[in-house]
């Protein structure tokens, strides 16, 4: 959009008052966020911050960048119009697991059906943090909230299955307090053309506080993790020895140097394959038997929405009689009064 642009992320940060609670993760969400932007070389006010209803949703009150602050669940929508009707803006939509999936669920699911050019954020604590702990579309089967007190029974969504169900061609996932990881997929997702969905794994210290902590725990998260990067082999572990392998139509975890393994044997990262298989198995690793699956997971090309907008536009304007405004009043069933 522009070239040699000098900003830090200072200049991304807002004069108003950032009122999380002490120890959310959404403060190292925002500090990745303005890091990235500053990195993205686009002027701040090619950049539109879009949120819905919910903690997550006051984001663009912390930007000083264009923004709105929509009503609950439509988010996305709200975006997708912007875009389209400004697709020279860096647009960003950001959700909270309640707002983008059970309210939102409809909009998210359309957002990557039509892969409009836009990037998505999707705040995952698995709770509603600002209604004060009910559950949400994420909540894990059994855990006792304000809505749930005996353990909810319903079944959770995976966000990642549900961007390939919508035939979705992008998504990722980190952690909040991996803001390096975090920043990296940002940029990443920026330069995607098409819809990004980046699952951010945050931690609400109120009301669901340690609810990713098996992955974060600082004694085991690197055999608990794996990042995954386009075109490097899929190893993790404290020692850099542990793997993921195809074993028939299964993925399998594989020690490196064990029963003949060697780092040939493992699977190769590649996330620019369309068919939705292998990704998908990596969407739905987790513990204790897989580590989590960390980066970008998905990102295959395809056209846009607002390109194909673009080029049905001027193909009906090429074919059309009508050239100006005396064409179009003298044009179809005429009558002189």
């Amino acid at each position: 959009m522009s070239a040699d642009i000098k900003l830090t992320f200072k200049d991304f940060k807002s004069d108003q008052e950032v009122r999380w609670c002490a120890g959310c993760g959404d403060h190292a969400i925002l500090n990745s966020v303005q890091k990235a932007m500053a990195d993205m070389n686009i002027p701040k006010e090619k950049f539109a911050v879009i949120a819905g209803i919910g903690c997550s949703s006051r984001f663009p009150y912390y930007m000083n960048t264009y923004g709105f602050h929509t009503i609950h669940g439509r988010g996305a929508a709200i975006a997708s119009g912007v875009k389209v009707a400004n697709p020279d803006l860096s647009v960003w939509v950001v959700n909270g697991d309640g707002d983008g999936l059970a309210i939102g669920g409809n909009h998210f699911i359309h957002l990557n059906r039509r892969n409009i050019d836009l990037n998505l954020l999707l705040f995952n604590n698995e709770i509603y943090g600002l209604t004060k702990g009910q559950y949400s579309p994420t909540t894990k089967e059994g855990k006792k909230t304000k809505t749930s007190p005996y353990g909810t029974i319903e079944h959770p969504f995976n966000p990642g299955e549900l961007v390939l169900g919508a035939q979705g061609n992008y998504f990722a996932r980190t952690i909040d307090v991996n803001m390096k990881l975090t920043q990296e997929i940002l940029l990443n997702a920026q330069n995607h053309k098409g819809t990004s969905v980046v699952e951010i794994l945050q931690n609400c210290v109120i009301f669901s506080d340690g609810v990713h902590g098996f992955y974060t725990d600082k004694e085991n998260k690197l055999d608990r993790q794996i990042e995954l990067r386009h075109g490097e082999k899929m190893i993790f572990g404290k020692n850099n020895d542990k793997g993921l392998v195809l074993e028939g139509l299964k993925l399998k975890v594989v020690t490196i140097g064990e029963q003949g393994i060697t780092e040939d044997d493992i699977l190769t990262h590649d996330a620019h394959e369309e068919s939705p298989f292998l990704h998908w198995m990596l969407i739905n690793m987790k513990g204790p038997d897989f580590p989590i699956a960390l980066g970008v997971i998905r990102e295959v090309k395809a056209t846009t929405y607002e390109q194909k907008m673009e080029d049905q536009i001027a193909e009906v304007k090429a074919k059309s009689s009508i050239k100006n405004m005396t064409d179009l009043l003298h044009s179809g069933s005429t009558w002189t009064v």
